[in-house]
């Protein structure tokens, strides 16, 4: 393990005291929702982990054609709620992998516990543990911000797609200066890797890839954070939300990264790109 993928473990290490899972239980018990009632639903507010929660993956996931048959590798599966959605909106056959032991050991007994197929394990993005070919579709939702080396990332994606697969992209990168610090995927520069959308179409195509579609997605995140913080001045924050895995500086990580947006530094930007 390099000493960066240790720093980017140990920015989402556990905040609370016990078991990431534990605690989003806990928190669902404080809203009268027993461990044996938990539904997706309930999980909806933690675990899509990226600007635009379920609407900005479903915007995404929608243009890719996926199926029972598609095998999808989500990679930086976090919790594993996109990987969730991808399995009960599709039926497609989903694996999720991930750097952080906790975000797997959670995503993993979540899974169990709303009944869904989904399968996820310990890996690098850099260093993915699968055979060449083994799926259709990868997907990489708000992960490069962690990962150094975009021309590894991109070449690791190819060796795992089938020729003809896909690769789609919704990350958060970089259109004018670096945000202030902590901001939710990393507390400093040391495990923030932001990149222009030039160096992930640089990567991409000296993979094997080529570019079948873009949106940048700047607009969208305003609207959602202009929603968001309306909510907030309503009803103040929700009791299961992503607080619980950002820990008690998420406020202040928020905070920054919606500034930085509102400045047009930093916007979220899909791609979908096939390989060659």
């Amino acid at each position: 393990m390099s000493n960066s993928e240790a720093q980017v473990i140990s920015h989402y290490a556990d905040y609370g005291g016990m078991p990431l899972y534990d605690r989003i239980l806990a928190a669902l018990a404080a809203q009268g929702v027993a461990g044996a009632d938990v539904t997706a639903e309930h999980l909806k507010a933690v675990d899509e982990f990226h600007i635009g929660g379920a609407e900005a993956t479903l915007a995404l996931l929608d243009q890719l054609g996926i199926g029972p048959q598609t095998r999808v590798l989500d990679i930086g599966s976090g919790i594993g709620g996109p990987a969730r959605l991808i399995a009960s909106r599709y039926g497609a056959q989903v694996t999720g992998v991930d750097l952080t032991p906790d975000f797997v050991e959670t995503a993993q007994r979540l899974s169990a516990a709303v009944g869904s197929s989904t399968k996820f394990m310990v890996g690098s993005a850099l260093d993915l543990p699968f055979d060449p070919a083994s799926f259709d579709l990868a997907t990489l939702l708000h992960v490069g911000m962690n990962l150094p080396d975009k021309s590894r990332l991109f070449a690791e994606a190819a060796r795992v797609l089938r020729p003809g697969g896909t690769f789609a992209v919704y990350d958060v990168m970089l259109f004018g200066t670096h945000p202030d610090f902590p901001v939710p995927w990393s507390s400093g520069p040391e495990t923030s890797f932001l990149a222009t959308p030039d160096t992930y179409l640089g990567a991409a195509s000296a993979a094997g890839f080529t570019l079948r579609a873009r949106r940048d997605r700047g607009e969208v995140a305003r609207a959602f954070f202009a929603a968001m913080q309306e909510r907030l001045a309503k009803a103040g924050p929700p009791g299961v939300g992503l607080p619980l895995i950002m820990g008690p500086a998420a406020p202040v990580k928020v905070a920054n990264m919606i500034k930085a947006v509102a400045a047009g530094d930093i916007a979220p930007v899909e791609m979908i790109f096939d390989r060659r």
